[in-house]
């Protein structure tokens, strides 16, 4: 038997969420999705989550959140990241940061999906675990009836994104990339049978760069200005990738980029952003 993941990429805001809120149920139906994984890290606001904005996912459909560099931005999210196996940091973080790097979640058939993050350090955080190290522990760790395996690698640079894709190539079931916001199109199932993309993208507004006001974050790389890059509005879109993956080998059968388009333009932030837009 096969199942089916949807992994949308990086939620920026309120625009971000908005479209999730909107199409994903549809697109589970229509695409027969059976587990839904979601970076969230840029969900308040355009960086960081707070608790009500995760419960909020977790209601439109979302089976398991990630983060990223932006994991402690909102300090109230610190008991979620304690208690919840739904939500996950990125494991090579210090021993002693809050949090869980992988989790293991059932689908509703049954089928038990390993999620684990780890981050990139090139142009990154310097004081991170090295990734190869931290993915290599962790898969070692892990059940072996556990066939299904997912990764989040949150990084800058594509050489290292294609290099962890190349390491992990037949030992998990499918390799995301994260963090950069911009769709790449070298999804492709690699020849051990691991789905690869460098980046989803992210889902929020494309109207924009990389999520935020084109004009405030031009007047800054041209005037050298500090300003507050607010999210941008226009043309939401949920982008991602759907993965099929027989479980009884943890191998991908495919792998397809997800576009889909949200309502033209809504407000940029709501309660639940939470105080100190940052």
């Amino acid at each position: 038997m096969a199942i089916r993941i949807l992994c949308i990429g990086d939620v920026i805001g309120k625009p971000g969420r908005h479209v999730v809120m909107e199409r994903l149920g549809e697109v589970v139906k229509e695409q027969r999705i059976d587990f839904v994984i979601a970076n969230s890290e840029n969900a308040a606001a355009g960086s960081g989550l707070t608790p009500p904005l995760f419960e909020k996912l977790r209601r439109y459909g979302v089976d398991v959140c990630t983060m990223g560099d932006h994991t402690y931005r909102r300090r109230e999210l610190l008991p979620v990241l304690e208690s919840s196996d739904r939500l996950i940091r990125p494991a090579n973080f210090p021993v002693e940061a809050v949090g869980r790097g992988h989790t293991i979640v059932k689908t509703a058939g049954g089928v038990s999906v390993a999620v684990i993050q780890i981050m990139g350090r090139v142009n990154m955080t310097p004081h991170l675990d090295c990734p190869f190290h931290a993915i290599d522990r962790i898969l070692a760790e892990l059940p072996r009836e556990v066939k299904v395996r997912v990764v989040d690698f949150h990084a800058e640079v594509s050489s290292e994104k294609i290099a962890m894709g190349w390491h992990l190539d037949g030992r998990v079931s499918l390799n995301f990339g994260t963090h950069t916001h911009t769709p790449t199109a070298d999804a492709r199932v690699l020849p051990g049978g691991t789905a690869y993309v460098s980046d989803l993208g992210m889902t929020g507004p494309y109207d924009s760069i990389l999520g935020r006001r084109k004009d405030v974050v031009l007047k800054h790389m041209i005037t050298g200005m500090h300003t507050f890059f607010d999210v941008a509005t226009g043309d939401p879109r949920m982008c991602g990738v759907i993965a099929e993956i027989d479980d009884q080998t943890g191998k991908a059968l495919s792998i397809t980029r997800c576009d889909v388009a949200g309502t033209q333009r809504v407000d940029a932030y709501d309660a639940d952003d939470g105080k100190g837009r940052s």
